[in-house]
């Protein structure tokens, strides 16, 4: 993060990255849906974890190309019927989701960043996935289908840019003091398929030696129209509330750790269709906790 008195106390926070250098993320995130379906209430409780690695190819005036990698991937879910658990390092032919995951580390792709954290460019992430999915040719066509389908709402452009600029899209446009705050808006992904606008209000709450901590809080409202999801038209209804700390390497404005709880709650609607002739309401709780470190 560059850091200059240029007014008075204010100080400018962005990105100031080297060339070739590599920035580790570790990443956490554990998340709880609770669904009334029919008067039944059905909790799924899903951790996923994972290990990520920036390397800055270029450096512009306005932003930085860098190559992404996971170096490891995991998700743990506990569902109404039992639990299971997934890992990218687990070497088990017979667990063909864990051996996806293992596809995907250590393969990059590019983005590119701004020095203001946010992502205008995504590339190869589908190419990446057709070729994780290209290693299990033995599993039927429809099945194939269902999993890139799956594997692009967790894992694809659009998920990959929502998830990282919760973290990332932080940064004021101009110098700020100490207590003051700032706007940002963004978009929440979700491998559910859903989307929303995320409203943010940002503080800059400390000054450290080594550090600068960010306070944020936001609210959320979801965007969708009825999608397709799991073949049928489904559009989600929901609105929350997101609150996040956030500390930033005084240097290089690197997130070093960061903590951002997630809640929201409302209807998702199922439209009339051969599955479901009469359609289906669901009210629905979703809570989220993420944590972030740089190792």
């Amino acid at each position: 993060m560059c850091l200059r008195s240029a007014y008075g106390q204010s100080v400018e926070l962005k990105l100031n990255l080297e060339l070739g250098k590599v920035y580790p993320q570790l990443m956490q995130s554990k998340a709880l849906v609770i669904q009334d379906i029919n008067g039944q209430k059905i909790n799924i409780d899903v951790t996923l974890g994972g290990r990520l690695t920036y390397l800055v190819k270029s450096v512009s005036e306005k932003d930085y190309k860098m190559d992404v990698q996971y170096k490891s991937l995991s998700m743990a879910m506990a569902l109404p019927q039992g639990s299971v658990k997934f890992d990218s390092e687990k070497k088990d032919k017979g667990d063909a989701f864990s051996a996806m995951l293992g596809e995907m580390v250590n393969k990059p792709f590019q983005i590119t960043m701004t020095k203001i954290g946010q992502i205008t460019d995504v590339k190869n992430i589908e190419f990446l996935i057709d070729d994780v999915l290209s290693h299990f040719t033995e599993l039927p066509a429809e099945q194939l289908a269902q999993l890139k389908e799956q594997f692009l709402k967790s894992f694809g452009e659009e998920a990959f840019k929502a998830s990282f600029e919760s973290l990332s899209a932080i940064y004021p446009s101009k110098p700020v003091a100490k207590g003051e705050n700032w706007e940002i808006k963004t978009k929440l992904g979700s491998g559910a398929g859903m989307t929303a606008d995320v409203m943010s209000t940002y503080t800059l709450s400390e000054i450290n030696a080594k550090s600068h901590v960010i306070v944020g809080e936001s609210i959320i409202t979801t965007t969708d129209t009825y999608l397709p999801i799991r073949g049928m038209p489904t559009r989600y209804d929901l609105s929350g509330a997101m609150k996040s700390e956030i500390v930033l390497d005084k240097v290089t404005g690197w997130v070093i750790e960061a903590k951002i709880n997630q809640e929201m709650q409302g209807k998702v609607y199922i439209k009339k269709n051969e599955k479901l002739p009469d359609g289906l309401t669901i009210p629905m709780v979703m809570k989220n906790s993420m944590l972030y470190k740089n190792q």
